[in-house]
């Protein structure tokens, strides 16, 4: 990892997560039960929140009586998850291009769009992998992603957020490979310029990246509701593979 990539940088600032402040704890929660009745898994299971942010899916999955390790790259948001921790909860810095070292998973959780961020496909590679080395036998990998085509065909080019105080300016862009999302803004007395850069991954990209690396496909569904997924109309991509 090299200072330049820009995940490293945005997440790891109070601003990011006061930009995005607004998303919907309800929702959440909802979506981690659909998922955990779809399942199945046993009780106190071993589970693992890939990129967790300050946590808020990985305290669902242990409040529904799961043992759960979060990680992220960002040292500042495992800060805050950690007043979460309890006997059954624990949080660490970690990139999810490495293997956790020791550790196996009933389960692995990639929510939220947490994945795509890297410059290379071989990137993309190396995160398939460790999860594949990390989880048990059959073991199940969620990969919950923004559904691409949709995002393209409705890109909001220009976009103004006022959030506690704070004036976003959000301008967006598809170079035919990243779906980009330009921040800028004041604070502080002082300019900040951030951009997001996420690989505009189709359904057709994972099913190729999975079972080329040892997954297969169980199911493919469109919404946090879990309903079958449409390319066109869907507001996710949530992919349930499983370890072979």
């Amino acid at each position: 990892m090299t200072s330049k990539e820009w995940f490293a940088d945005w997440f790891d600032t109070s601003y990011y997560h006061t930009l995005y402040k607004s998303r919907n704890e309800d929702e959440a929660t909802e979506f981690i039960a659909n998922l955990l009745s779809f399942l199945q898994l046993e009780k106190k299971s071993k589970v693992l929140d890939l990129a967790c942010g300050k946590g808020r899916h990985a305290v669902t999955l242990n409040e529904h009586g799961y043992k759960v390790l979060g990680v992220d790259l960002s040292p500042n948001s495992i800060c805050k998850a950690n007043e979460k921790q309890n006997e059954s909860l624990s949080f660490a810095v970690h990139d999810m291009r490495q293997v956790i070292e020791g550790q196996k998973f009933s389960a692995i959780f990639n929510l939220f769009t947490s994945f795509g961020y890297f410059d290379t496909l071989y990137d993309n590679e190396c995160v398939i992998r460790s999860m594949n080395e990390m989880l048990e036998k059959d073991g199940y990998l969620i990969i919950d992603f923004m559904n691409a085509q949709k995002v393209i065909d409705n890109l909001v080019e220009n976009e103004v957020k006022v959030v506690d105080g704070i004036v976003f300016y959000l301008t967006r862009n598809y170079d035919g490979n990243h779906i980009f999302k330009n921040i800028r803004f004041n604070a502080e007395d002082k300019e900040f310029h951030y951009t997001e850069r996420v690989q505009a991954l189709k359904e057709k990209d994972f099913v190729q990246l999975l079972t080329e690396n040892k997954f297969e496909i169980i199911r493919t569904f469109g919404d946090f509701s879990l309903n079958v997924f449409n390319e066109k109309s869907s507001d996710r991509l949530i992919i349930i593979a499983k370890k072979i």
